[in-house]
């Protein structure tokens, strides 16, 4: 199958080639053949679409030339049909030049799959659990939850579009001190009195307590501990529904709210601990029970129950870790903040624990710190938690489109700094809307190619007449989304999805300015004008998928 006729990228396609030839001439080799080859885009172009030095790596192994390996893989590509010629340049590189009708070929899958275009299948019968935010119900969603809610909706794409089937999941932390804490601190509001010096502080607290008392006005005839707990449930309910609200707002929804509390329902930690126990890792110390991850590379064992038979956090860990197994899910992934950075080996160990491969079963991301700066300075407070900027400030200053757009497009594990200024700009400077620009001005191509009778679609692709250096790197640009997206997926980086669609932005601003879409004064439209709006209309719908991917919209008009 040619990568026109699958959502395998060209360049994937011919790096299969190129693994399938060697291992063919394995005996000629007599070496080891790699599992995998990376090809590069030359960037001159005279050079042709893809080139690899894969014959160099190979001398030593196999004691050849390296030009000799290299003729090796030109003889083995000949026979290709989407190749146009293959060439072996300096000591041993070779060159692919990509024949017209494979250039046509990615055109057509693009119009054919339309907003498949991009998904694969290698993760195909795999079941994630993607668990992300998980914020204490105490407090406004801040910037460090807002950069998990953009980029772990985006990598639930990314993952679904590779095939997984995705559930996304948000830990509920409802049980422990700092609901007590939550509680105290609205009951205190709502009396008139000094709140706790460790509780919540806030204008949203005294708006929290103040609704409250609202609705439930008998709440201050109740006194002490169980006007407390009133406080804290109310409350509870009240602010995870603030958080909820304001998620589906910023187009982030999970399909799981898992409580914490469940954790100890109808004895399931009990449960839990004698599965890890008849597995041999539980053990007894002072009174406590413990878990020995040392076993497994965790720095230290942990503590599951304490002497004084309450449970500690890593309790809730353990046990929330083997209810995801036990809900089917092949891999779990935990997005985790800045203050969790030692938590990655805890998990794994605790994986191993339970008899699972924590290289497979486990992924760990954790999130780096996130700044704000707005007229050159750092926006620290926020007017309402009177902590750092909420997910719903956030959004006021710079819409949803560009918050997701830019909290998505940096690696997770490095700070980042959101400039205010620029994103509410109309200029080049804001990535999202240079994106949302190309899409928006090749919509308005398009419109204007039907005014004047320029026909487009899959019948009109004409590969032959799309020559222009221009042309050829739009298309192999475009051929390149389905490997971009699967490596997204793979290495857990929705981050590859932004970058990407920038850089097709501006290979299609280079296509637009030099080649020429709708004709000019009196000339006639012909077939190259629709080759270049059929060309146009692929850009677009890949723009708008990459797009889709980052839960971006992608306009027709701007």
């Amino acid at each position: 199958m040619s990568a026109a006729q699958s959502n395998l990228s060209i360049q994937d396609e011919i790096s299969a080639a190129i693994l399938q030839v060697l291992r063919d001439a394995q005996a000629q080799l007599n070496c080891e053949i790699p599992t995998s080859l990376t090809l590069d885009r030359p960037k001159n172009r005279d050079h042709g679409d893809y080139a690899t030095s894969i014959a160099l790596a190979l001398t030593k192994a196999s004691g050849l030339a390296p030009r000799k390996i290299a003729e090796i893989i030109q003889a083995g590509l000949q026979a290709r049909t989407d190749i146009a010629a293959v060439e072996i340049a300096g000591p041993g590189f070779v060159n692919i030049t990509l024949a017209k009708s494979s250039q046509g070929g990615v055109i057509a899958n693009i119009l054919a799959s339309g907003k498949k275009f991009g998904h694969g299948e290698k993760l195909t019968g795999v079941s994630i659990n993607l668990e992300f935010i998980s914020a204490n119900p105490t407090g406004p969603l801040h910037l460090g939850h807002t950069r998990w809610a953009a980029v772990g909706d985006a990598l639930g794409r990314v993952l679904s579009a590779a095939g997984a089937k995705v559930t996304r999941e948000f830990y509920i932390n409802d049980r422990g001190v700092q609901m007590d804490k939550f509680g105290a601190s609205l009951q205190a509001a709502a009396l008139g009195q000094p709140r706790p010096e460790d509780g919540y502080h806030g204008a949203y607290i005294d708006d929290l307590a103040t609704e409250i008392v609202s609705i439930s006005p008998d709440i201050l005839k109740l006194s002490g501990e169980e006007q407390t707990f009133a406080f804290r449930d109310l409350g509870y309910r009240l602010q995870l529904a603030q958080q909820q609200g304001v998620l589906d707002k910023f187009g982030t929804h999970f399909d799981v709210w898992f409580s914490e509390k469940s954790l100890y329902d109808n004895n399931f930690f009990a449960h839990c601990q004698e599965v890890l126990k008849k597995k041999g890792h539980v053990y007894e110390l002072d009174g406590a029970i413990w878990l020995r991850t040392t076993d497994f590379g965790d720095d230290k064992d942990r503590v599951m129950v304490k002497s004084d038979g309450s449970m500690a956090y890593f309790a809730s860990d353990s046990a929330y870790y083997i209810s995801k197994r036990e809900r089917g899910f092949d891999i779990c992934i935990y997005m985790l903040g800045a203050d969790h950075h030692g938590y990655t080996g805890r998990l794994k160990a605790l994986a191993a624990c339970n008899g699972d491969d924590p290289e497979y079963n486990v992924d760990v991301l954790i999130g780096k710190m996130v700044k704000i700066m707005e007229g050159g300075e750092e926006v620290k407070l926020s007017k309402r938690a009177g902590t750092i900027i909420t997910l719903e400030e956030l959004v006021e200053k710079v819409g949803v489109d560009a918050a997701r757009y830019t909290l998505i497009r940096y690696p997770v594990d490095t700070p980042m700094v959101m400039d205010v200024d620029i994103l509410r700009s109309r200029t080049n400077e804001n990535p999202v809307y240079y994106v949302q620009y190309a899409h928006a001005r090749i919509c308005a191509v398009l419109r204007n190619a039907a005014d004047v009778g320029i026909k487009y679609g899959a019948d009109l692709i004409h590969p032959e007449l799309l020559v222009h250096e221009r042309e050829r790197e739009l298309i192999g640009a475009l051929g390149e989304f389905p490997r971009v997206v699967a490596g997204a997926a793979q290495l857990r980086e929705p981050h590859r999805v932004a970058r990407y669609v920038e850089e097709l932005a501006g290979v299609y601003h280079r296509f637009y300015s030099d080649c020429r879409v709708l004709p000019l004064g009196d000339e006639t439209p012909s077939e190259l004008h629709s080759a270049r709006a059929t060309l146009c209309s692929a850009t677009a719908q890949v723009i708008a998928n990459g797009l889709e991917l980052l839960g971006v919209s992608a306009p027709e008009k701007m």
